[in-house]
This record gives C-alpha cells, sequence and structure tokens, in this order.
C-alpha cells in the first residue's frame, strides 16, 4: 500500500520559514465558508448554508471564527478570498468583504480560484476514499469541480492530481455545457489512460448528465461536496509563499462568462443605480 501524501503547495521553504496565518473565506456557492489557517492546517473552520443571507451573516461569522480561534487580527499576515466564478451576488460579498478588511487592517490581500478551493477540498475527501490510496503514486487522478450555472451549464475546470502529493491545473476557469463537457473530459480520460475522472462539487443537477456519460466511457465518479475554505487558505498560502499578493484597489471578483439570468440581474442593478 502506498503511502498517503498530502497535497505538495509548494509552502514548504525550509526551517527559517516563519509561521503564517490567513483568514480565508468564500461565498460563492451556497455555503458560507470561513477558516482560520495557520501554516496548511485549519484551527478553525465553520460553513452555514444560507445563500440568500450571506450578506447578512459574512461579519458575524468572520468576528466568530477569529474569536473562537483565538486569533486577532494583528496576528493575521493575509486575508485570503475566493475570487469566484460562481453567484454572482454571492462572489460580490466575499470579494467586497475581503478588500475592506484587507485594507483596513493593512494586510495582504490574496485572491484565489473558487473553482480550484473547491476541488482541492474536494481531494482531500477523495483520498479518505476505500482503495484510493492503493492506487500507484504515478496514476493522475482528474478532479472537475462544478457549480450550477442554470440552464445545463456549470462553471468548471479541470486539475490532476496524484498520490505523490502533486497538482496541477489542466483547463482554466470557464462556464460550459455539462452535458458535453462530461462527454469530452471521459473520451480524453479513455484515450491517454487517465484513472478516475470526479466530478466534485454542486452535482445533484447535473448527475444525469454525467451519468450518461459515464456509461459511455466509464471512469467518471461523483462526490458532492461544499466549499471548504481550509483549501482556499492552503492555496492562498501557497501565492504568499511566493510573494504574490494582489491589489486591493483594483482586485475584482472573476465572473467568469454571466448566465442570461445573472445579466439580467445585474442590468437591473445598474438601471437601478442610474436613476
Amino acid at each position: 500500500m502506498s503511502e498517503r501524501k498530502a497535497i505538495d503547495l509548494g509552502t514548504n521553504t525550509g526551517a527559517e520559514r516563519q509561521p503564517v496565518t490567513l483568514l480565508a473565506f468564500d461565498t460563492s456557492t451556497a455555503s458560507l465558508s470561513v477558516a482560520v489557517i495557520r501554516d496548511g492546517v485549519a484551527i478553525g473552520a465553520s460553513q452555514s448554508f444560507a445563500e440568500r443571507n450571506h450578506s447578512v451573516r459574512i461579519v458575524s461569522e468572520l468576528k466568530d471564527i477569529m474569536r473562537v480561534s483565538g486569533i486577532g487580527r494583528e496576528e493575521l499576515d493575509a486575508i485570503a478570498v475566493g475570487q469566484g466564478p460562481g453567484s454572482y451576488t454571492g462572489v460580490r460579498i466575499a470579494v467586497s468583504a475581503a478588500k475592506t478588511l484587507a485594507w483596513t487592517w493593512n494586510k495582504p490581500l490574496i485572491g484565489v480560484s473558487s473553482l480550484e478551493a473547491l476541488a482541492l477540498g474536494a481531494h482531500d475527501t477523495i483520498l479518505l476514499e476505500p482503495g484510493e490510496d492503493e492506487r500507484p503514486d504515478s496514476e493522475k487522478r482528474w478532479i472537475v469541480p462544478i457549480m450550477d450555472a442554470r440552464r445545463g451549464q456549470v462553471y468548471t475546470a479541470r486539475f490532476a492530481a496524484a498520490n505523490d502529493g502533486s497538482w496541477e491545473r489542466i483547463d482554466n476557469d470557464g462556464i460550459r455545457l455539462i452535458e458535453s463537457w462530461a462527454k469530452r473530459l471521459l473520451a480524453e480520460a479513455e484515450n491517454e489512460g487517465a484513472g478516475e475522472v470526479w466530478f466534485v462539487g454542486e452535482t445533484a443537477p447535473h448527475e444525469a448528465a454525467i451519468r450518461q456519460a459515464a456509461d459511455e466511457y466509464g471512469r467518471g465518479r461523483l462526490l458532492p461536496f461544499a466549499m471548504d475554505a481550509g483549501a482556499l487558505g492552503r492555496l492562498a498560502e501557497r501565492r504568499l509563499s511566493r510573494g504574490e499578493a494582489d491589489d486591493v484597489h483594483s482586485f475584482v471578483p472573476n465572473y467568469t462568462q454571466l448566465t442570461e439570468a445573472e445579466v439580467k440581474l445585474l442590468e437591473a442593478s445598474r438601471q437601478g443605480g442610474a436613476k
């Protein structure tokens, strides 16, 4: 049996490296996920599922997680936030809160792809599945995060991971039709001899399309999964270790391509602001 290894995100820079503490949160989905991360480990984390109340709850949730974790703002090294894509309103809430905190507290702002955070968190769970830690270290499994974008569309990307701790992005974040996307990925996996293809995240609305593709090509597996701010914090920590940060003033959400409903919502909000 091969030894299960954590995903190597390149944050270990040697004995001289100082401890890093981040406040991480995401509101791109129905889950409001917050965490305090210290050296890649969540010392406090919580999730709430009240999408319509993200704007109401986010401040209290952040205060609570810092209190429970015993962390004051002076101990934070950075603010990490899910930049999207996802719900137009949801992504905007987290980004606005993160920019405010980073500016007020004079902390670096680290934006992270919400899809990559969803994928990494799900992969931690996949490693606990029976038999997954027995696969060859070099065998790549594809992790495909999905968020429902309605009308048969999903916000999605593709990542490759293995038991040796490797993690790499294959496809950029985007909005795609799930039926053709699932078929394309499973056909490529079959042709390339890849390992399992895991569709993770908001899978329920698209289960039929994914299972139809899996019946045709094989390899496809489903894992319903909610956003994990701990994974988001680990990705942010990697960026911070490379000396990367985002400009607070110019930082904006990654909306990718808006769905028709979101386009109408955005247009309505603009018209309302013009009155």
